[in-house]
């Protein structure tokens, strides 16, 4: 399963030693919560027409949450938006587990750790590559909407690849 292959990847020390670390040495607003720290996979409906694609989990949004553009300033743009247009349930999101349900679309990041600095190294994300590859074959949306200037970059082999 996808899923659980992003979960369990550890092939980019680098964005693992940093996931971890964000997760112990916490931003005051959030030192009482336990994070996710780990690789997050993408999520909404399986059926989904609309791919919708980020850079990567923020250190204290996604890497908290374990869910991307979940509990971070980015989301608080984006679920109102999905919600506006009908693809989204509710217009928050602030854990994994809040009741948000995706309809007829499905998130995920080009890169699956949260970067140091939000900046993901060119090897790094071309190991992730092969799961946003993955997820498109599964997906076979009819439209992507690439968030910021890294998402389709990043999104653009896999695009012209399939």
């Amino acid at each position: 399963m996808v899923r659980d292959d992003i979960v369990g990847c550890s092939k980019c020390p680098r964005l693992r030693r940093w996931c971890a670390h964000a997760a112990m040495v916490k931003v005051a607003r959030f030192r009482h919560q336990t994070y996710w720290g780990l690789p997050v996979p993408g999520f909404g409906d399986p059926k989904a027409r609309l791919l919708v694609v980020g850079l990567a989990p923020a250190a204290n949004g996604g890497n908290r949450t374990g869910r991307v553009f979940t509990g971070d300033p980015s989301g608080d743009f984006l679920y109102p938006a999905l919600h506006r247009a009908s693809f989204a349930n509710q217009p928050t999101s602030v854990w994994r587990d809040d009741g948000l349900a995706l309809s007829d679309a499905y998130i995920l990041a080009a890169v699956r750790c949260a970067p140091p600095d939000n900046k993901p190294e060119p090897p790094e994300t071309l190991r992730c590559r092969p799961y946003l590859l993955r997820e498109w074959r599964l997906l076979q949306p009819r439209a992507v909407l690439a968030l910021g200037k890294f998402a389709l970059p990043a999104m653009a082999p896999t695009l012209f690849n399939v």
